[in-house]
């Protein structure tokens, strides 16, 4: 899938350019280069009349004909006259344009939601989120679909590209066919829009995992993360003459009706299908990783090979038996099942994540040690403080959830770098000096065998002498911080030995300081020992 993607993506570039070429003489894109995204959209008026029309009502007007004040431009979805008809059409909100314009909360949350704060081309394009949010404060996807010999870009799998790469002064303009409507439905609320999904909507609201899928998250949440889920159309149970939640019930054939116990296994194989955080299907390429489940194993997605297979290759015994002449008497024939995304129906937006479709029964399945790795990414604040580079004092403790600390001055920070040489993972890592304690809760492991590593600033006198803590036990030697690393590689992987976890859980690592100095915390990582 991933030759497939990217040799979509190139003839997708080469078509947006040659579009360009032959549509934009050169003497008119130099004037373009001249020209901001509001003054394309006003000289092409009787293309783009309408959603100038709500960018107005919006008070976008003034920020489209500026420069970004991040110094990285804009990428705007510009929908044509014909989209925005279509919208009001098929809108059970709204009867005109000039409902829409009156209507000023939800034509100002229209107009941000087509602009993104960062200028992208098509050939920047993920198959999944854009790498920056628009100016809803939300992230826009990009899928690829085929039609008969052509391809084409779709934005949240709706709104096709039909002509990219447009360069104005303050970035790009890509022109849809279809009007974006800002997200107003988490995931829940999306299971129950969509009759498709019927049985799992339902397994959903008997096991209570509606609280979970209801999740609302804004860039300032605080203590809430989102959630993917991964979820079977009814087409998938119908394979298994599984026609309603009764038939799914006796499928998975739970020891009780308590479906909202964690121990009921209805419960695990709803749990099971939600995994933590919002990933699409561009971060599982490349890489076999678990992602933590709410089930009583996480999931395996196997980005290797040319199809992102869900724990891939598992076996299943067959019913059906047959006579092996090898062995001269009756067999059971054993088959390989394949768990895929039904990539048209997959990264889906909601206010709570993603939403994938798989084509089989995702039954709950024990997963292997893999290795992991923790940047702290389970604390929803962090996530605005990596937008942009500085130095994030936390001033209030309960803003966070897995991160808490004694001493260091009564100061943590959040550092974001975005300087080339830096050379921490994402360009950001937690810093803490003086005398301290400081500790990170873990999201759960898988059990296993595990070299622990720990990843800091590891190179120069200001920096601590420290000792670490699993669940409360020492482990490794003492770790001083000065002298570790190098001069160009100040960041090092200190390996504090082996650990056997017996339990699918989270653990806390703590990293207390012995001779007082700073310690810049890049991650945790999990080795799988040779």
């Amino acid at each position: 899938m991933k030759n497939y993607t990217l040799l979509l993506i190139l003839s997708l570039f080469v078509m947006f350019n040659y579009s360009c070429k032959q549509d934009v003489p050169e003497a008119g894109f130099e004037d373009m280069i001249r020209q901001t995204i509001l003054d394309y959209i006003d000289e092409n008026d009787s293309l783009y009349s309408n959603f100038k029309k709500i960018i107005e009502a919006g008070e976008l007007d003034m920020t489209l004909g500026a420069y970004n004040p991040n110094g990285n431009n804009y990428t705007m979805f510009l929908p044509t006259n014909e989209a925005v008809d279509d919208f009001i059409s098929n809108s059970n909100r709204f009867n005109s344009l000039d409902d829409l314009l009156n209507d000023k909360e939800y034509v100002s949350a229209m107009a941000r939601y087509h602009v993104v704060n960062m200028g992208l081309l098509t050939n920047d394009f993920p198959f999944g989120a854009l790498p920056e949010l628009n100016l809803s404060g939300q992230y826009l996807t990009i899928g690829i679909e085929t039609v008969s010999d052509s391809s084409y870009y779709k934005v949240n799998n709706f709104a096709p590209v039909i002509e990219g790469n447009i360069e104005v002064s303050n970035g790009y303009v890509h022109i849809i066919s279809k009007a974006l409507s800002p997200l107003t439905y988490n995931t829940y609320q999306w299971l129950e829009q969509n009759p498709g999904y019927s049985i799992f909507y339902e397994a959903v609201k008997q096991t209570g995992f509606d609280q979970v899928l209801s999740r609302i998250i804004y860039r300032d949440s605080v203590g809430l993360n989102p959630v993917t889920l991964f979820v079977e159309p009814d087409t998938v149970y119908h394979r298994y003459n599984i026609f309603s939640f009764d038939d799914l019930v006796e499928f998975i054939n739970p020891f009780d009706n308590n479906y909202t116990n964690p121990m009921n296994e209805l419960n695990n194989f709803v749990g099971y299908h939600i995994t933590e955080g919002s990933t699409f299907l561009s971060n599982y390429e490349g890489s076999t990783s678990n992602f933590n489940s709410f089930g009583p194993y996480p999931i395996e997605v196997n980005g290797m090979g040319e199809e992102l297979l869900i724990n891939s290759r598992k076996i299943i015994k067959d019913t059906t038996v047959v006579f092996s002449e090898v062995k001269n008497a009756y067999d059971t024939v054993f088959t390989y099942l394949e768990i895929m995304f039904l990539y048209d129906q997959s990264n889906i937006l909601t206010l709570s994540g993603a939403v994938h479709s798989v084509n089989e029964v995702l039954t709950v399945q024990r997963a292997g040690a893999r290795e992991v790795s923790f940047e702290f990414f389970e604390e929803p604040i962090f996530a605005s403080y990596r937008e942009k580079s500085g130095e994030y004092l936390i001033e209030e403790r309960e803003l966070l959830s897995v991160i808490s600390w004694t001493g260091g001055d009564d100061r943590l920070l959040f550092v974001k770098n975005d300087v080339e040489s830096e050379q921490s993972w994402n360009k950001d890592y937690l810093q803490i000096d003086g005398d301290f304690s400081i500790s990170y809760q873990l999201p759960r492991i898988v059990a296993g065998k595990y070299d622990l590593i720990l990843r800091a600033h590891a190179f120069g006198p200001q920096n601590a002498l420290v000792e670490v803590f699993f669940d409360g036990i020492k482990i490794g030697g003492l770790v001083d911080l000065k002298t570790i690393g190098n001069q160009n590689w100040p960041y090092a992987d200190i390996n504090l030995g082996e650990l056997t976890l017996l339990e699918y859980e989270s653990h806390v690592i703590t990293v207390r300081s012995l001779i007082s100095g700073t310690f810049m915390w890049d991650a945790v990582r999990f080795d799988i020992p040779e």
